[in-house]
């Protein structure tokens, strides 16, 4: 073993045990500025106690998208839309997050949910490690690494829980867990040869062996193939470990589920521990759910089911419920994807909303990073949110018709800055529709020209909406993502806040922060 190598391995190891030579958070910059901006928000606003947690990230979830998961949601239960509201947007307040990390203008998942669960922003493409950390030098993760919310909860007593539609690995869970450089080391098989060789633990062995409390109470999502090795059919570890069957040895009695029917089968009542990993990879999406993966559990069922067993903690619950899937839809340039796995996460929140006790649980919704999907025309009200522009090409009296365009073409009133479903004059061919070869497109690749389009074709399911820049996949937006809050400590969140503040926020509401 060379020096080099030594030394990385002690480092390793020192994070799998818990991270003992873990960076202080009261040094960084943006911890104590989040704690200065929590302190200033709450002058004159009394902060009641709260006893329970739950955090919403809706990934992608920018305004846009929850104005016209609105409009969609509403006409699809026979009503116009526009007046409708989506079960979280009844919460009584409201802020405003920055989502840009440390070296990028516009963030993404890893650094963006590492300034949620540890107080601090930090780089994109990391887990739980500060700015120092560059990204893959898993030699520095342990120096580098910050408590995160669900480790201080379980360090005070409280239960724990992470549940989402993607794998149970991807950036946004694992956020809440994991101490990495790399966020897509999720299994070993993934990681650079020399972390492997280091030993430096991959995500899913950093969930297994979490070290704070008694570990996490739940975890439900995708991604079982990061658990098993080669030797089970689909699974991919490398180093012959069944992560799953030591969850099972490490919790007796708390049961591994690989089933929609499994979990509806649980007793809440009889377990305190439960590992869900119900899919290889990510859950399918919502608008196919029922008919591609039945044995697959929505994040409705899979989120009351996950209540319904941290309720049961005497010392309250910290939970992390993430609707991944938003952002898948969102990068394949597929709108009626995206809108319909925004509409699952509201329904996700109403369950919750009903089995929570609003005097002593806080609820907190909001997104990591926004997208480029933008509502535009001038459609009439009522107009189909998924349709053509049908109402005035200015500012005109609404008509029958659909709009056109000055070359006489009709156009939807959802369209992406960039993506896959670029239409202009060119001879490029980019490779948008392979990225996603689950996605049946209308319009794939580049063509020569705007297609005419007819309604049919628009709200079509596997309907590509129409992008301004072709992109094999469509990018995350910059602006300004809300943040809708209920509950003991919701009052704290008002006005603009850096992204590290929603750390801050629900910690002073815990008290899991020194004020």
């Amino acid at each position: 073993m060379t020096t080099g190598t030594g030394v990385a391995l002690c480092l390793a190891l020192a994070l799998a045990a818990g991270g003992a030579r873990a960076a202080d958070p009261g040094a960084n910059p943006w911890f104590r500025a989040g704690q200065e901006a929590v302190k200033k928000a709450a002058a004159g606003t009394p902060t009641a106690h709260a006893k329970n947690a739950i955090l919403f990230v809706g990934d992608g979830m920018g305004i846009a998208t929850v104005t016209a998961a609105r409009i969609l949601a509403g006409q699809r239960a026979g009503g116009t839309g526009e007046e409708n509201l989506l079960s979280f947007e009844t919460l009584p307040y409201t802020a405003f997050s920055k989502t840009y990390t440390v070296d990028f203008q516009v963030g993404e998942s890893a650094g963006t949910i590492t300034a949620m669960m540890t107080g601090a922003k930090t780089r994109s493409g990391v887990l739980g490690v500060d700015e120092t950390v560059a990204r893959g030098d898993f030699a520095a993760a342990a120096t580098g690494s910050l408590p995160t919310l669900l480790e201080r909860a379980e360090d005070a007593g409280k239960w724990t829980g992470v549940v989402t539609t993607t794998t149970i690995t991807h950036a946004t869970p694992g956020g809440c867990y994991a101490h990495t450089p790399e966020r897509n080391w999720e299994g070993d098989a993934k990681e650079s040869p020399a972390a492997r060789e280091a030993g430096f633990p991959d995500i899913a062995r950093q969930l297994v062996e979490f070290k704070h409390g008694d570990g996490l109470e739940v975890a439900f999502g995708g991604g079982r193939a990061f658990f098993l090795p080669t030797a089970v059919e689909g699974g991919t570890r490398l180093d012959g470990r069944d992560l799953t069957a030591e969850w099972q040895k490490r919790f007796p009695g708390g049961p591994y589920l690989s089933t929609r029917a499994q979990l509806l089968a649980l007793d809440p009542a009889k377990s305190r521990h439960a590992l869900g990993l119900f899919a290889p990879s990510h859950l399918e999406f919502e608008s196919v759910r029922a008919e591609k993966a039945p044995d697959q559990p929505s994040l409705a069922e899979m989120t009351a089911a996950a209540v319904d067993i941290l309720a049961k903690s005497p010392k309250g619950f910290v939970l992390m419920v993430e609707g991944g899937r938003i952002d898948h839809g969102h990068h394949a340039g597929n709108a009626y994807r995206a809108l319909t796995e925004t509409i699952e996460f509201a329904d996700a929140i109403q369950l919750a909303r009903a089995k929570t006790n609003p005097k002593d649980t806080l609820i907190v919704v909001t997104a990591d990073h926004s997208h480029t999907l933008s509502i535009s025309g001038y459609p009439k009200r009522g107009n189909p949110i998924l349709g053509l522009v049908v109402g005035s090409n200015g500012e005109e009296a609404p008509s029958n018709e659909p709009a056109k365009d000055l070359s006489g073409r009709p156009y939807t009133t959802l369209q992406y800055a960039n993506g896959p479903g670029y239409t202009g004059a060119s001879d490029a061919q980019p490779e948008g529709a392979k990225q996603f070869p689950h996605m049946p497109t209308k319009v794939e690749g580049v063509t020569k020209g705007r297609p005419q389009l007819t309604e049919a074709e628009a709200a079509a399911p596997g309907y590509l909406q129409e992008s301004s820049v072709p992109l094999p996949a469509e990018t995350h937006g910059g602006e300004d993502v809300p943040i809708y809050a209920g509950g003991p400590g919701a009052a704290l969140f008002h006005g603009v806040q850096e992204q590290n503040y929603v750390f801050h926020a629900i910690a002073r509401a815990l008290g899991l922060e020194t004020p």
